[in-house]
């Protein structure tokens, strides 16, 4: 059985042990380092689910968390950002990503967005794939390089 729970900030510790999952096993697809999150405090964990206008999610499949996802409000108007998506390799398969982009459209919808925006790792194949069934398209790519690591991400957006 699936269930999809919308997280608040008192649920930090859920959305801690996944994100740390998803650093760990998929350093790759992320911004952010496992090394950035793995001892931080209770406040920054509790505050990363308080951002403005957010709405953070959890899937669990039989009781175990599998998948996550978050739709912020972008720096334009109308744009709704998909963010810290990951779906652990027990959930794969299941349509533990589809439920979760699902989520973030209506939460986008009900705001009056236009607009869902992402970026994912190139050579990131399986997401990449997720994302254009479900009606995304490339608009662009950035670089960003912090220290001796270099992510290239491309730009996808869904016009709603």
């Amino acid at each position: 059985m699936m269930e999809l729970r919308e997280l608040g900030s008192d649920d930090w510790k859920v959305w801690r042990e996944l994100r740390l999952a998803a650093l760990e096993v998929a350093p790759y697809a992320f911004g952010s380092k496992l090394a950035d999150w793995v001892d931080a405090p209770e406040e920054k964990w509790r505050a990363r689910l308080e951002l403005p206008g957010s709405r953070n999610a959890v899937v669990y499949s039989d009781g175990t968390a599998v998948g996550m996802a978050s739709g912020v409000p972008a720096e334009v108007d109308g744009v709704v950002g998909l963010i810290s998506m990951w779906v652990a390799p027990a959930g794969r398969g299941k349509g533990v990503g589809d439920r979760l982009m699902d989520w973030v459209e209506q939460g986008a919808r009900a705001t009056g967005a236009h607009t869902l925006e992402l970026m994912v790792a190139e050579g990131n194949e399986k997401a990449i794939g997720l994302y254009e069934r479900s009606g995304y398209v490339a608009t662009g790519s950035q670089e960003e390089v912090d220290g001796d690591r270099v992510l290239r991400e491309t730009i996808m957006q869904k016009s709603l």
